[in-house]
């Protein structure tokens, strides 16, 4: 991540900005009404990566180069979302937002950090693998088909001790 990008907890202000790098950085985006319920919910924490000069722009798509939810659980925390606009990819933000998540779960006590995975994602494992997450299980056909010609994908269920 760039010196001159820093991260931030949203608040639900963030909603059109973070509607807006969801739906340009995933095949099938969150709708707006989830995002909105993670950015207000007391049990999750959503922060994003903005640029130094732009972090007060909240309504302004550009202003937020990726963004993450993470939920809170009675014992663990688990990561819901990571979402990097395509023009800020391979930048560090992802890795980023991931570490500080995994401060924030460790700071709440949770004994676990669980995520899942598209099985074909090679650079989200790429970075998962790196922070210490382990497969722990796998979903058959779990996700939506990336082409109408090919089939659902599995989802990887990887978790990670915390502590």
């Amino acid at each position: 991540m760039s010196p001159d990008s820093r991260i931030m907890v949203l608040t639900p202000d963030w909603h059109e900005a973070v509607m807006s790098v969801e739906r340009a950085g995933q095949p099938h985006p969150w709708t707006a009404r989830q995002l909105a319920e993670a950015l207000a919910a007391e049990d999750h924490e959503v922060v994003g990566v903005v640029p130094r000069d732009r972090g007060g722009d909240k309504g302004n798509g550009d202003a937020l180069l990726g963004f993450a939810v993470l939920a809170r659980l009675p014992f663990e925390a688990e990561l819901q979302a990571i979402t990097v606009a395509p023009a800020a990819r391979r930048q560090g933000v992802a890795r980023a937002l991931l570490e500080r998540l995994i401060a924030t779960a460790t700071a709440w006590g949770s004994e676990r950090l669980l995520l899942e995975v598209r099985a074909s994602n090679a650079p989200a494992l790429g970075l998962y693998r790196q922070l210490g997450f382990i497969e722990e299980g796998r979903r058959r056909g779990y996700y939506p088909a990336a082409a109408s010609s090919s089939p659902r994908e599995d989802a990887l269920l990887m978790g990670r001790a915390l502590g």
